[in-house]
């Protein structure tokens, strides 16, 4: 899957170590898809070779307004005319205050200026020193283009070349990657705020022993990914897996099933949208013991008593904001078997607008699932895709059933 597939982008360089990063940014769009025109500034040929941005992008890299490759010497309206956007990573604080006030004076500056702000956005990822960022000019002048309809795309932490730490630093490429390819996606949840849940629950035995299940949260994570790209506000209840959060998601990590119920009561009072994608155990240890239970050489092993956990979906779906209509709320179904009927029969005893069932062993910890959208209609079959395609179609699914 090439999310960029077709899409054009001018990618622009301005003078800043960063420009290291920009090799990388290069070949991540191009391997998603996208073709790559490369712009420099006179100060970023000081820090990377136009040679090394043409041999990555394939393409002649240009840097001077004067350019006489171009038949009509105007390369500022050509280059700006062919992109679907114009993305400058690293955008220096100079750079940053020459866009603010509509400077013309470079190739790059010109190209931005010249661009039909109507069809050819401008993304820019700043990159300088954290007192440079700090800086209330800095900060005027990015409250400003983004005022202006610029989109930025925010810094990162860390240390810096000058040897101090903070913030300032460009994003690195594949977070930038994720950026551009959300900003791509209809934004058909704009305005709201979704919860999600993902991955298992742990319910302890004793300290070094308890009873989880296979799921890996892959699909709960594509879904929060999925939201965050298509506009709303994302809070993810993520029981325990090794996943990295996805960008521009509030992730709060829960261990058991009722830690993750304590939370989800939280979060959904500010939400408009649950959806419930955690495998979350059914039945808890009746004791846990404070000490590991050890074997005593009799043979005999010990006896272990379950009481049933709170549903956290039904807890959610027949509340007062569910029921009112003010939480639209999407359960999840991992059957080993009879899928359509055990998923049916589970929407109705939950009391939800809308049933996802999948084969839990054909997919725990896979990058990819098939799924079956059950409503009071009957059931829509998607066909097998990876997850975060998968994730996209439902979140376009529950986008159009809220706006009825």
């Amino acid at each position: 899957m090439n999310d960029l597939a077709g899409k054009h982008i001018v990618l622009g360089l301005t003078g800043g170590i960063a420009c290291y990063k920009a090799a990388e940014l290069c070949r991540a769009l191009i391997k998603e898809g996208a073709s790559v025109q490369v712009v420099m500034t006179e100060a970023a040929a000081q820090f990377i070779t136009p040679v090394t941005m043409q041999a990555l992008s394939n393409r002649p890299v240009y840097g001077s307004q004067w350019d006489a490759r171009e038949p009509n010497n105007m390369a500022h309206i050509n280059l700006s005319r062919e992109a679907d956007a114009i993305l400058i990573a690293p955008c220096s604080a100079d750079f940053m205050s020459k866009l603010l006030h509509g400077g013309a004076d470079d190739l790059l500056s010109l190209m931005c200026l010249a661009r039909p702000i109507d069809r050819v956005p401008l993304l820019i990822a700043p990159a300088m020193n954290r007192e440079m960022w700090d800086h209330p000019a800095t900060q005027r002048n990015r409250a400003q283009l983004q005022e202006d309809g610029c989109t930025v795309l925010g810094v990162g932490t860390g240390d810096q070349a000058c040897g101090e730490t903070g913030d300032g630093r460009m994003l690195e490429p594949q977070e930038l990657l994720q950026d551009v390819v959300a900003f791509f996606q209809p934004k058909v949840l704009a305005g709201h705020h979704m919860l999600v849940t993902a991955g298992p629950t742990y319910e302890a035995i004793d300290p070094v022993r308890g009873i989880t299940n296979l799921s890996s949260g892959k699909m709960g994570f594509a879904i929060a990914r999925a939201a965050q790209e298509a506009g709303a506000e994302v809070t993810l209840v993520a029981g325990p897996v090794a996943l990295p959060t996805p960008r521009g998601v509030h992730r709060l990590d829960v261990k058991s099933a009722s830690n993750m119920l304590t939370t989800c009561v939280e979060y959904a009072q500010a939400a408009s949208i649950f959806v419930a994608a955690a495998a979350v155990a059914d039945w808890r240890p009746a004791l846990s013991a404070d000490q590991k239970i050890k074997k005593d050489g009799s043979g005999q092993t010990p006896v272990l008593g379950f009481i049933e956990n709170p549903d956290i979906l039904a807890t959610l779906a027949n509340g007062p904001r569910a029921l009112s209509g003010g939480l639209f709320c999407v359960g999840f179904a991992a059957e080993s078997h009879d899928l359509l009927a055990h998923a049916t029969a589970k929407r109705i005893r939950k009391n939800v607008p809308l049933l996802v069932g999948n084969i839990g062993p054909d997919t725990f910890g896979q990058d990819d699932n098939a799924l079956l959208l059950v409503d009071a209609s009957g059931a829509t079959e998607i066909p097998r895709n990876s997850k975060l395609a998968l994730a996209r179609h439902l979140v376009a699914d529950i986008a159009r059933r809220i706006a009825k």
